[in-house]
């Protein structure tokens, strides 16, 4: 589904990314404090020649490096950038939250992050909600409400500060805005940390916290355009384990998950998913997420058929930590002291290519090699197969095949030059009688 066109070492192990809204640039906060800011290339530039080229670009290979400082004396451990791309912040270790301009680096504001009885609260997560509003999340639990104001962090105490969890933030997903909301940014917000989920109005705090999961929950999205029977359009939440099973959750329906899909099946629980986001619809059809995993893999995941569909390498040892979709429809993970590029492949852009080229090859291949055939590109044969037995597959394959070869025989049956005892017996072959 997806190809590596470029891969970009790091100079040391990666905490954070962050994309911009518009412009193919990409962000990254270092574990030695160091912010980079590249600008990726256009699509035509990442030819085969270029494809896992490692190294820095001077302007004419594959990625240049716009800026580098060290932001931060401890590690980098978040970066968000604005909801128009103006800004970028970071926080890091040194407990200080940082606004600075995404094409030059230089800082503009700078606040301490707030602490908690004294002892320094080191921030696990920011989040632009809107032009006005910036969430700052933080190892103790604690979620502070920054004021905004022309980009600028402009007080240096937070507007509110909730706990909606008993341990660090993990994730925070923006629910979308109601059909009343006139400024168009979302006032609510998922947010996990420990193995609790929870909602938080910007007014009204938080708002319901899940029951306990027994499991971590590490990192969540939202998507849009599916939910019950009765209810399609309402949008689920997908949140991501410590245990590889990712959890569904209908929006407005917080007590507990209403359905699992397990990613990683490994004994004794499988590895982390540690990062999660949503396939565009203009990159593949159908309702599909790409999760980051602790093994260093990128798990494809079909959200209507409920499994996974296929797994990339992104690292052999190292997490994956961040994952994004750049405003070109490629897809950016990174992980270790590694940013990788990937492309979606060109049989998975329309979505119809692929089904008709397995039609066409079903037709042509023998019996045997279009049951195989239709078991992994017919979705609702495979689901079919699934839910019986091994008897009932081995039949409900015999009969497609049949039914496909039916129908090339037909076309050439005046042509078929039967024996004396007819369909059953031999055929007879001109010049041996």
């Amino acid at each position: 589904m997806f190809e590596n066109l470029c891969t970009l070492p790091l100079s040391s192990e990666l905490f954070t990314q962050a994309l911009h809204p518009t412009e193919p640039l990409l962000g990254v906060g270092l574990s030695i404090g160091h912010v980079q800011c590249f600008r990726l290339p256009a699509p035509e530039r990442l030819s085969e020649d270029d494809a896992d080229v490692s190294v820095l670009s001077d302007g004419k290979a594959t990625v240049d490096t716009v800026w580098r400082t060290r932001r931060h004396k401890g590690s980098c451990r978040t970066l968000a950038f604005s909801n128009d791309g103006s800004a970028l912040y970071s926080a890091g270790t040194d407990n200080l939250l940082k606004h600075f301009s995404p094409t030059t680096g230089q800082v503009a504001s700078k606040i301490a992050i707030p602490s908690r009885k004294a002892v320094p609260d080191s921030p696990s997560l920011l989040h632009v909600l809107s032009p006005q509003t910036l969430l700052l999340a933080c190892d103790s639990g604690a979620l502070h409400l920054l004021d905004l104001r022309d980009g600028a962090l402009a007080n240096s105490k937070p507007q509110q500060t909730h706990f909606p969890h008993d341990d660090f933030v993990s994730s925070i997903t923006p629910l979308p805005p109601s059909a009343e909301s006139t400024s168009g940014f979302s006032k609510q917000w998922i947010s996990t940390g420990g193995t609790t989920l929870a909602v938080t109005d910007l007014r009204r705090g938080v708002l319901v916290r899940s029951d306990d999961q027994e499991d971590e929950l590490l990192c969540t999205a939202f998507i849009p355009g599916i939910g019950p029977k009765k209810n399609r359009d309402n949008g689920v939440v997908v949140v991501g384990t410590g245990t590889g099973v990712l959890t569904l959750w209908d929006k407005g329906a917080w007590d507990d998950q209403q359905d699992r899909i397990v990613v990683d099946s490994a004994k004794g629980g499988g590895e982390s998913l540690d990062c999660i986001v949503q396939v565009p619809g203009d990159v593949a059809r159908g309702k599909k997420v790409v999760i980051g995993v602790g093994d260093g893999s990128l798990r494809i995941v079909d959200l209507m058929k409920r499994e996974v569909e296929d797994i990339l390498r992104h690292d052999d040892i190292e997490a994956v930590v961040g994952l994004g979709f750049d405003c070109q429809g490629r897809m950016i993970s990174g992980g270790g002291q590694t940013i990788k590029i990937w492309e979606a492949s060109p049989l998975q852009g329309g979505g119809n290519s692929d089904d008709k080229d397995s039609s066409e090859g079903d037709e042509s291949d023998d019996d045997d090699d279009d049951s195989n055939d239709g078991s992994r590109t017919n979705g609702s044969n495979a689901k079919r197969q699934a839910g019986g037995d091994s008897d009932s597959d081995g039949s409900d394959s015999d009969d497609s095949g049949t039914k496909r070869g039916k129908k090339k025989r037909k076309k050439g049956k005046t042509n078929i030059d039967l024996g004396p005892h007819g369909a059953h017996g031999v055929l007879r072959f001109k010049g041996l009688d």
